[in-house]
């Protein structure tokens, strides 16, 4: 009885050892297989994304795109009688506009002073906008160096400015937008491109 007890012990014993034997082996295996899709799931985001190429700005071509050349980004005091509405340049306040989003209007002499900065601003007709349109244009700004305000009497839906550029546009929803501020916001054709868009003075209706 005692040989068959220690028997019966051994093969419990034997049984458990490789009972704890599959469960490693199984939870190797397992381990295994994920690292594995890790892995093939890395190699082809890295495939992906590399197929994709950048956007050259250079490459871009925007229609009805509107150049403005020798403007003058002299410091001045008061008012300024610009040729355009919204400005793309010229002689403006020597304190710019914080970038942002504003919901009221801007003094155009501070703005045109961030846009010598780089900024780019893009200003919509609020009697052409909807409130839904407005909460995608504000949610489509970039995080930095660009200003969006609304213009009572501007001729577009839209109108996005740089330095010496401008396009009107048919709404929110125009493709031209996106590919005016990736080609124009801190182009190196502003004069002072990368300077602060902050620490100046703040417009009316700041929101963001």
């Amino acid at each position: 009885q005692q040989r068959e007890k220690r028997r019966a012990e051994k093969v419990a014993a034997l049984k458990a050892k490789q009972e704890r034997e599959k469960r490693r082996n199984f939870i190797a295996i397992g381990s295994a297989v994920v690292g594995a899709l890790a892995v093939i799931a890395i190699v082809v985001s890295i495939v992906v994304t590399s197929a994709q190429p950048e956007v050259d700005p250079a490459d871009i071509d925007i229609a009805g795109l509107e150049t403005f050349e020798g403007l003058e980004p002299a410091h001045v005091e008061g008012v300024v009688d610009y040729e355009q509405s919204p400005p793309a340049g010229g002689p403006h306040n020597p304190a710019w506009l914080n970038c942002g989003i504003y919901e009221q209007e801007v003094t155009p002499e501070n703005a045109v002073h961030s846009l010598e900065h780089g900024a780019a601003w893009v200003t919509y007709n609020p009697a052409e906008v909807t409130e839904d349109e407005l909460n995608a244009l504000r949610d489509e700004m970039p995080s930095t160096y660009v200003i969006l305000s609304p213009i009572d009497s501007l001729e577009a839906p839209v109108v996005a400015s740089a330095w010496g550029y401008q396009v009107q546009l048919d709404g929110v929803d125009d493709p031209r937008l996106d590919d005016f501020l990736t080609k124009y916001r801190l182009s190196p054709d502003a004069p002072e491109p990368g300077a602060l868009c902050s620490g100046a003075i703040d417009g009316p209706g700041k929101i963001a």
